[in-house]
């Protein structure tokens, strides 16, 4: 199978072969959008839809790369699959800097990219990195397929009732059964206190942890005693960011890497935890709130360091969960059963096999996500 290769200053596409990409699984398609007039440059990955459409977000973001996109395309497949959810894999990207961009710029872009994609019917889109309910209005109403949408269009906003946080929480109720952390006093350091980390952190808080480290992409704040979870949100709605907040230590950005807590959270960007710093980290659990914030390498290191590592596509299925609950007519209500059920059952699933099988986590879920997907791909014709 051949994709294309592009050339990220010129945005030119050429066809070759990505190594180490294409394999039994997909990608099914690799799409390149580009629209000179409106500055326009998207990537577009159908990873694999035997289980059903693909649902994935969309990022906006001026650093991704088309490898990028496939990575995490990929991890909306083994997540979607483990989830139980009849969706496959995708994700898409729009090369743009939402910070530097006008409201009006970016929606610009937005209902352009929806346009070029109506055809994808084998793909639906979300809110990821940059995007948000907005941004899916947006792209309902060029093209009636997106979720994550705002209770007024009849959506769930994934962002506001914090679907992914909550599942971050519900995954950490079970990891008390497979390590030594207890929830009540657990410190918690949030790699991001954004959408994501913003819910994860109230949620694992009224269960009795305790957030004392927080970061965004202007700094680190530090607080052994606690930090007030509200009084930061007010502070990060208010534009001020985590160095807003007066009751903490204020460090640099990457501080966070050696403040030692019970439970990590990389909640942002890919590849946060690497082979350089895996070594300095100091908790007993990490919970992989963003998509693949943690390289192969790094994750040997933990687990060889006996830390306890829930994988992206287990920790923070929740999103995709409410969100395939919302395409199918659920309601709010359902979408939070759903995640409680699906997350308890799925993680306790993934970590009673990486027990008894000896192994990490990420290949215990990775083996039975397969099983699911090739059990699918069973299904379909063969020509």
């Amino acid at each position: 199978m051949s994709q294309a290769v592009v050339d990220e200053k010129n945005f030119q596409p050429e066809f070759a072969i990505f190594d180490g990409f294409a394999d039994e699984y997909g990608p099914e398609k690799v799409v390149y959008v580009y629209e000179p007039r409106c500055g326009l440059k998207g990537i577009v990955v159908v990873d694999n839809s035997s289980i059903g459409p693909s649902i994935g977000g969309i990022r906006m973001t001026p650093t991704v790369s088309t490898e990028e996109v496939f990575r995490l395309a990929r991890a909306m497949t083994w997540k979607n699959a483990l989830a139980g959810i009849p969706h496959g894999g995708g994700k898409s990207a729009i090369i743009a800097d939402p910070r530097k961009i006008s409201i009006e710029q970016k929606e610009i872009l937005v209902r352009q990219f929806a346009r070029a994609i109506e055809g994808l019917s084998q793909y639906i889109p979300g809110p990821d990195m940059g995007t948000d309910e907005t941004c899916m209005a947006w792209v309902r109403d060029e093209i009636r397929r997106s979720v994550g949408l705002s209770t007024v269009l009849g959506g769930i906003p994934l962002d506001q009732v914090g679907a992914t946080g909550y599942g971050l929480a519900v995954c950490g109720e079970v990891i008390q059964e497979f390590s030594d952390v207890d929830l009540e006093g657990a410190r918690v350091s949030m790699q991001g206190f954004g959408n994501v980390g913003q819910h994860a952190a109230r949620y694992l808080v009224e269960r009795g942890a305790i957030l004392t480290v927080a970061t965004d992409i202007d700094g680190t704040i530090h607080n052994e005693d606690g930090i007030d979870v509200e009084e930061l949100v007010k502070c990060m709605r208010a534009g001020k960011g985590v160095k807003g907040y007066a009751n903490a230590t204020q460090k640099e950005r990457d501080d966070f890497i050696d403040i030692a807590c019970d439970i990590f959270v990389p909640a942002a960007q890919p590849d946060v935890i690497t082979e350089e710093n895996a070594e300095r980290i100091k908790c007993q659990v990490v919970l992989q709130g963003a998509n693949i914030p943690c390289t192969a390498g790094a994750e040997q290191i933990l687990h060889d360091r006996g830390i306890l590592n829930v994988p992206d596509f287990v920790a923070n299925a929740g999103g995709v969960i409410c969100g395939s609950v919302e395409y199918h007519g659920g309601s709010k209500h359902q979408a939070f059963m759903e995640i409680a059920e699906k997350m308890r059952e799925n993680t306790r699933a993934v970590l009673k096999k990486s027990t008894s099988d000896q192994t990490l986590p990420r290949d215990a879920a990775l083996t039975l996500a397969r099983e699911r997907v090739k059990e699918a791909m069973s299904y379909r014709r063969s020509n």
